[in-house]
């Protein structure tokens, strides 16, 4: 793995799609919030957020998100989109992301995202479930 990487324990592979071009030439701003979202659903599927939510609605939520552009990707070129937890408090987490294009061999932008945690029954915001903050312990090895 890319040794920019390492540090980020979740990471998935996309190709960059002729279609998220733009007028000038290169992929459009808005794309790069797709990546993070496809970065965080998988790493919320390894914590089994997305279980937990369907068995008890409780769940996360996107409350914030930044994007750092570093460098244009263009199509065609392969990127990894890397994320992990940075911190965490009692009813959010926050969540940085990568993306690395291989073409470049360089990180093409950095991110971040704050969680917050959700009862969908009540609407209202709520600790994260003792599970999920021991999935993200294990995965993160804290």
């Amino acid at each position: 793995m890319q040794r920019s990487l390492v540090e980020y324990p979740v990471v998935i592979d996309e190709r960059v799609v002729w279609g998220e071009m733009d007028a000038f030439q290169h992929v459009n701003n808005t794309v790069y919030f797709r990546y993070f979202e496809s970065a965080r659903i998988a790493y919320f599927e390894q914590i089994g957020a997305m279980d937990y939510f369907k068995s008890k609605n409780i769940g996360p939520i996107l409350a914030s998100t930044s994007c750092n552009f570093r460098a244009p990707l263009t199509y065609p070129d392969s990127i990894k989109i890397a994320i992990k937890v940075d911190q965490i408090w009692e009813k959010r987490f926050s969540m940085k992301i990568v993306v690395y294009s291989k073409n470049l061999d360089r990180i093409a932008a950095e991110g971040d995202g704050m969680i917050v945690y959700v009862d969908y029954s009540t609407g209202k915001s709520c600790s994260i479930p003792v599970s999920i903050l021991e999935s993200i312990n294990k995965l993160e090895k804290l």
